[in-house]
C-alpha cells in the first residue's frame, strides 16, 4: 500500500500555468473499448495516473500488448488474440472497469465470462443493474455469484449478439458505455435511448468510429450503432482532464491566485464557468486555455445542483462546495447523482466549516433520492475560517477538495491515503509546488524504519 502523505501549510496563493493532460473517464474506457478490435491503437495525451496503469494492468491478463511512454503522454496498445476469459480476483474493487470487459469481450469470445465485482471510491451504491438490463436485452446471459470470499459475474452469449432498441432508465454513463461496446459487435442495429452524453462518451465514440464502428449520437440522448465486422488500426488524441482543469481553477481562486490551466475546454466546463461567475471568481477564455483568478470576495447565494450531462458534474461538487464555504453569504448543493457523496463534509466541519445536512431535496425538482433519507442536500453557511488538520482522503474528488481546504487553512495539514489522489491527478505535489504551494511530499515507511 502506498504509505506517502502530503504536508501542506495554507494561507499561499497559487499563481502560474498549469498544464492538464488526457481525461481519467476517456482513456481508461477506450482502452478497454480496444479490446473490441485486434489492431493497434495508439493514444496521445495520455496521463500518468494510477487509474490508467491498472486498467493496462488489467488489459495485459486478458492478452492486450502494451508500449506506454508514460513522460511523453504516449500509448499503443495491441490484443492480437484473447489469452484468458477469467479476469483474476485482485482485480476485484480496483476500479470500476472490470464491468465493462463484459461488454467489450462478448462479442469477440463465445465461451463464458468471468469478471470481478467493480470498486472504485465509495460514494454511494452505483447499481450495476442498469447495465446488466441492457446487456441482457441483447442477447446475454449473466449471472451473479458469491463463493466464499469472492464476489463475480458470469457472462456468456450463446446465441449471439443482436442488436436491439434499448431505453436506459438513468442515463448512467457507466451503463451507456458498456452498452455501446456491447452493441458494436452486435447483429444489426442498436438504438441507445436516454444515453449519456458527456463529453467522455462522445470521445469514446469518435475513437470508436475510427476503428471502423459505424456509431453516431442523434438528439434526445439517443445513440445509434451498427454491427461492426472490420476493424482498423487508429490513433486518437485523449480530451483534456475537465474535472482535473476545474480543480486546479477552483484552487487558484480559493487561494486568491491566478492560474492559467492549460489544455482546459471552455465547451466542456459550460456550467461549471456559469456558476464560478455567478459567486464572483473569475476566469478568461483564451485559445490553448482557460485562466482562473480572484478579485475580492466570493459572494455565495448559489444553487447547485449536480447533474447528468450538460447538467454540473457531480465531481465538480466536492471542491465547488469548499468555494462556497468561504464565500460572504450561505448556498444550497443538491446532490442527484450519488446518494452518499456529502460524507467529506464532516472532515471540512471539523476545520471550521458550518454546513447542514438535509435529506429533503432542497432542488428546483425532486431527485431519485427523494423520501428515502439520504442526507444528499446541504446548505453551506460561508465566511468559514479554515484551520489545519490531519486527515485521511476518503475518495478522489474528496481528497482534492481536502488539498483545497489545506491549501486555505491556518497550519499545516497532513493528508494521508494519496492513492485515491493518484488514480486521477497526475503529479499533483509537483504541479502544486510549480504555483507556489508550501507542500512536500513524504513517506511513512522511512518515518516507520
Amino acid at each position: 500500500m502506498n504509505l506517502d502523505y502530503l504536508e501542506i501549510k495554507g494561507g499561499v496563493p497559487l499563481k502560474g500555468e498549469v498544464v492538464v493532460t488526457g481525461a481519467k473517464n476517456a482513456v481508461t474506457k477506450m482502452i478497454v473499448a480496444s479490446l473490441l478490435s485486434d489492431k493497434k491503437c495508439i493514444f496521445t495525451n495520455v496521463p500518468n495516473i494510477s487509474e490508467v496503469e491498472i486498467t493496462l494492468e488489467l488489459c495485459k491478463e486478458i492478452g492486450m500488448e502494451v508500449h506506454w511512454d508514460r513522460e511523453k503522454h504516449y500509448l499503443e496498445v495491441i490484443t492480437k488474440e484473447i489469452k484468458t476469459r477469467k479476469i483474476p480476483q485482485r482485480f476485484s474493487g480496483a476500479n470500476r472497469i472490470p464491468i465493462l470487459l463484459i461488454g467489450a469481450l462478448l462479442g469477440r469470445v463465445k465461451e463464458e465470462i468471468v469478471v470481478p465485482t467493480v470498486g472504485g471510491c465509495h460514494i454511494g451504491k452505483r447499481p450495476v443493474d442498469f447495465h446488466m438490463a441492457s446487456l441482457q436485452a441483447l442477447g446475454a446471459e449473466i449471472e451473479y455469484r458469491k463463493i466464499g470470499e469472492e464476489s463475480i459475474y458470469l457472462a456468456s452469449a450463446p446465441n449471439g449478439l443482436t442488436g436491439q432498441v434499448i431505453e436506459l432508465a438513468y442515463p448512467s454513463v457507466g451503463a451507456t458505455e458498456n452498452t455501446i461496446l456491447a452493441a458494436c459487435r452486435a447483429k444489426g442495429r442498436t438504438v441507445i435511448k436516454n444515453a449519456a452524453t458527456e463529453c467522455e462518451i462522445l470521445d469514446l465514440i469518435l475513437f470508436l468510429q475510427k476503428c471502423g464502428v459505424s456509431i453516431y449520437v442523434d438528439v434526445d440522448r439517443t445513440i445509434h450503432i451498427e454491427e461492426t465486422k472490420v476493424f482498423y488500426p487508429c490513433e486518437h488524441h485523449v480530451i483534456p482532464d475537465r474535472i482535473v482543469a476545474a480543480s486546479f481553477g477552483m484552487a487558484a481562486i480559493a487561494t486568491k491566485g491566478r492560474v492559467f490551466v492549460r489544455g482546459a475546454v471552455q465547451e466542456h466546463m459550460v456550467n461549471f464557468l456559469n456558476q464560478v461567475r455567478e459567486i464572483g471568481g473569475k476566469f478568461r477564455v483564451e485559445k490553448d486555455g482557460i485562466e482562473f483568478y480572484s478579485e475580492g470576495s466570493l459572494r455565495g447565494g448559489a444553487h447547485i445542483e449536480t447533474d447528468v450531462h450538460p447538467g454540473f458534474m457531480t465531481d465538480w461538487q466536492q471542491p465547488f462546495s469548499l468555494l462556497l464555504m468561504v464565500a460572504d453569504s450561505s448556498s444550497v448543493v443538491h446532490e442527484t447523482v450519488y446518494e452518499s457523496r456529502f460524507g467529506y463534509i464532516h472532515t471540512l466541519k471539523e476545520m471550521g466549516a458550518q454546513v447542514d445536512f438535509f435529506t429533503k431535496c432542497l432542488g428546483r425538482k425532486p431527485c431519485r433520492f427523494a423520501l428515502q433519507n439520504h442526507a444528499h442536500s446541504i446548505v453551506i453557511h460561508g465566511r468559514a475560517k479554515l484551520h489545519a488538520k490531519d486527515i485521511a482522503i476518503p475518495d478522489l474528488r474528496a481528497g482534492f477538495a481536502y488539498v483545497m481546504a489545506a491549501l486555505i487553512a491556518e497550519g499545516t495539514s497532513k493528508i494521508t491515503n494519496l492513492h485515491f489522489l493518484d488514480r486521477g491527478y497526475e503529479d499533483l505535489d509537483g504541479k502544486l509546488k510549480a504555483l507556489g504551494a508550501q507542500v512536500t511530499r513524504k513517506s511513512l515507511e522511512k518515518v516507520l524504519i
